[in-house]
């Protein structure tokens, strides 16, 4: 694992939407190493965010930092090129709603981003285990995905476990409820890239609270 980096990507889901580029900025300063934003349509889940003219419009703004797009959608392909247009870094879909999803990972690295694949808690690891080899990095959703603000789902954590004994240099991310308290569970099981929205949005010292998921991750890649 020595080749695995301990990184925190905050999810801008519970940030004031309205002071999105604000709140962004100030996350970054904060120490963040990389943008969680979530894009939902509606139909896969049953909320609704935001689009690529407002990735796009972010972008502009802030021009070195990783996005990550989460795509909560039903059509991920359709979606591809006006994410790459934007500036996205990594593209990360969901492989519930779709049958092609090789097709899918090579249109988006055409499209010169990175391939994340997300699985819902009800979704089998063996799922997206075949289609590792086609990704930079697979997501554990440790919440039901479509809205912030959820409790932690443990149970999840024997999927990362898994791929890392499995996939020892895999980036694996975990979503949903993760914050101090629930952060040496992530660790533990081997999550290297950390999504957090409420428990850092909220946080009232932001940086305190990413440079303490960080290191608490960091401790358990350089332990092994």
């Amino acid at each position: 694992m020595s080749r695995l980096r301990a990184l925190i990507g905050p999810s801008i889901l519970n940030a004031d939407l309205s002071q999105l580029y604000e709140e962004s900025q100030k996350l970054l300063s904060n120490g963040a190493d990389y943008l969680h934003l979530d894009v939902m349509d509606g139909h896969f889940v049953p909320n609704l965010t935001f689009g690529h003219p407002l990735v796009k419009c972010l972008r502009s703004k802030i021009k070195e930092a990783f996005f990550e797009t989460h795509m909560m959608v039903q059509n991920p392909e359709q979606w591809i090129v006006p994410m790459a247009n934007a500036s996205v870094n990594q593209y990360t879909f969901h492989i519930e709603p779709v049958s092609n999803v090789a097709d899918i990972c090579r249109k988006i690295k055409e499209n010169g981003m990175k391939v994340g694949l997300a699985i819902k808690p009800g979704t089998p690891v063996e799922t997206v285990e075949r289609y590792v080899d086609l990704s930079d990095m697979i997501l554990i959703m440790t919440v039901e995905p479509g809205f912030g603000g959820q409790k932690f789902m443990e149970d999840q954590m024997t999927k990362v476990k898994y791929l890392r004994e499995h996939y020892p240099l895999l980036d694996i991310e975990v979503d949903g409820g993760v914050g101090p308290s629930t952060i040496n569970c992530c660790a533990r099981a081997g999550a290297n890239m950390i999504v957090s929205g409420t428990a850092v949005i909220g946080a009232s010292d932001q940086a305190a609270t990413i440079k303490l998921l960080r290191s608490t991750v960091q401790q358990v890649i350089d332990d092994h």
